[in-house]
């Protein structure tokens, strides 16, 4: 008896909360409808109301409990199109929210002159993104991640320069001995100067450095699978395997590696997860 008044209740204070929502009364309804999604059990309801709940924390700057209210959507409903959806417009908002706060405090920090630059890649403006992280660089010739940016940069300018690239990412690694990023892509840039010896001792560092860096996995054994150590290639490629067994290239990758080896059976295995794998991948990415 007293669970079913409960949940009389709970459904009461929800519609009570919708209506005042639906009212535009968010300042009046945040709480209520708060209450009422952490108590309804009708799932339909429950979806409601947490979807106004959230709309309304983010229309009144309540941010905590719009952050609060979408991983409750996303953990009750995590394939629902339209929470997907809201999830994505509301964290871009978010986002745009923090930047504009952060240009309106600290227009001359590191922070704000990163997020300029970070615009200008994605825009592929290098030169105006090199710029703004140069600029950080004489403020502060210790700040972290600028040398792998820009040595990011030059790799994608067009023609890139590979040279120029390694001696920032070497200036990241001067500082920071820890940044498997800046590790990596001086692997990258021995890999596709045909440097495979290099190239491992970068990729595997990398992945020395960071354990989830699945990525260098793949380098890894790519590099030691195009220097003929085969042997050498198995035990980092079968690693990216169980990481990512759905990409096609690391199962022809780890193959090649086990045919070279004498397994052939176990490399025929790996031919037919690799043609699996393919199928459910039309576009396959290029490694």
């Amino acid at each position: 008896m007293l669970f079913a008044q409960q949940a009389v209740n709970s459904v009461t204070q929800a519609q009570r909360g919708i209506a005042l929502a639906e009212k535009g009364r968010c300042k009046e309804a945040v709480a209520v409808l708060k209450s009422a999604s952490a108590r309804v059990a009708d799932k339909q309801l429950k979806f409601q109301t947490t979807m106004l709940l959230a709309r309304c924390a983010m229309s009144i700057d309540q941010t905590q409990t719009a952050v609060e209210a979408l991983l409750l959507l996303n953990r009750e409903f995590p394939n629902d199109p339209e929470v997907l959806y809201t999830t994505t417009h509301f964290y871009s908002e978010l986002a745009s929210r923090a930047s504009q706060q952060l240009a309106a405090m600290a227009p001359q920090s590191p922070q704000a002159e990163k997020l300029d630059a970070e615009a200008f890649e994605s825009q592929g403006d290098w030169e105006k993104a090199a710029a703004e992280y140069k600029k950080i660089l004489e403020q502060n010739p210790k700040e972290p991640e600028i040398h792998f940016r820009l040595g990011r940069i030059l790799l994608s300018k067009n023609p890139p320069d590979p040279d120029g690239a390694k001696k920032e990412f070497e200036q990241e690694l001067n500082m920071n001995p820890q940044n498997a990023s800046a590790e990596f892509m001086l692997g990258e840039t021995a890999r596709q100067a045909g440097q495979w010896d290099d190239a491992a001792k970068h990729f595997s560092r990398a992945a020395e450095l960071d354990e989830g860096f699945v990525e260098a996995y793949l380098a890894l054994g790519m590099s030691l699978n195009a220097s003929a150590k085969f042997a050498d290639a198995v035990a980092p490629l079968q690693t990216y395997v169980k990481m990512q067994p759905g990409d096609p290239a690391g199962h022809y990758q780890l193959a090649t590696a086990l045919a070279r080896t004498g397994h052939k059976a176990e490399a025929d295995h790996e031919m037919i997860l690799q043609r699996e794998a393919a199928a459910k991948t039309p576009r396959t990415q290029e490694h």
